[in-house]
């Protein structure tokens, strides 16, 4: 088993005829990154086929950098362009952030009357079809900017970039949602399963998801906490602060399941980009 995908008869077939054809280690490599395996899990399971049939040991890809920022030092601040951003609350696994000051004020309210009037019921990603469909594990009603669709929106996604050190192009477009009274998002993961038929289609438009950011634009009056139940932890929701957390493959094992808790009382409104592998198209 790697990273949680089976070494079948099937995929030892497919890789002892690629290589008595004549191709390259990278070229299987880029091709079982098209059908959803991440760089280490293709990695394991090439070193795997290749060591039972000739004991051949498989040079090991670099281990692929990951968006967040330098915190060796503790630092209370992080430069993120534009403006300061505190860090308030951090995890090393899963590795989570809590920033503080990261939206003003003047900006959470510019996002949410940009968004108020294209709300509809928020779809999930459907990883059967690689289409979108409605979940009845989400319960709020969103949209998407498209990427610098509006100078608000392109000044919040140059200051993640730079706090996130992950280039802009990189991320998908941000997503605005509202959460009534009772509304919630059960606990869920943020990377697309490589096990679902329509995951190879997703990840054409920029590999796998690798990171999420959750920015509180406003604050309700009772609930509406993210949640980490494997880890027992719970970020506030306060206005203008955010819930940074990365996952570097496609597994359980990252400790990411994350969930939106019901809303008791008031609205929740937050902005949530989502960082992919390479440049999303």
């Amino acid at each position: 088993m790697s990273e949680g995908q089976p070494i079948t008869p099937e995929l030892r077939e497919w890789v002892a005829a690629q290589l008595a054809a004549g191709h390259s280690v990278p070229s299987l490599r880029a091709s079982m990154r098209a059908a959803g395996w991440r760089d280490e899990a293709a990695d394991l399971a090439l070193q795997a086929i290749e060591l039972q049939s000739t004991g051949a040991v498989l040079p090991a890809a670099p281990r692929p950098a990951m968006p967040g920022p330098d915190l060796s030092g503790s630092p209370l601040l992080v430069d993120a362009g534009d403006r300061p951003v505190r860090v308030l609350q951090t995890m090393q696994h899963p590795r989570v952030i809590v920033f503080g000051d990261l939206l003003s004020a003047d900006e959470c309210e510019a996002l949410i009357a940009a968004a108020r009037q294209r709300l509809a019921r928020s779809l999930t990603v459907e990883t059967k079809t690689g289409g979108e469909a409605l979940n009845v594990d989400r319960t709020s009603d969103g949209m998407f900017f498209e990427r610098g669709e509006n100078p608000v929106v392109a000044r919040i996604e140059q200051r993640i970039a730079k706090l996130l050190k992950w280039p802009l192009e990189f991320g998908e477009g941000l997503q605005i949602l509202r959460y009534a009274p009772g509304a919630q998002y059960r606990p869920h993961y943020d990377y697309f399963d490589p096990g679902e038929p329509g995951t190879p289609t997703i990840l054409r438009r920029g590999g796998q998801r690798v990171a999420t950011l959750v920015m509180y634009l406003q604050e309700p009056e009772q609930g509406g906490g993210t949640t980490f139940p494997d880890v027992g932890l719970e970020v506030a929701p306060q206005r203008g602060s955010a819930v940074f957390f990365s996952y570097d493959r496609p597994d359980p094992s990252t400790r990411t399941l994350h969930g939106g808790a019901p809303v008791v009382a008031g609205e929740k409104w937050v902005a949530t980009k989502w960082l992919r592998e390479r440049e999303f198209i």
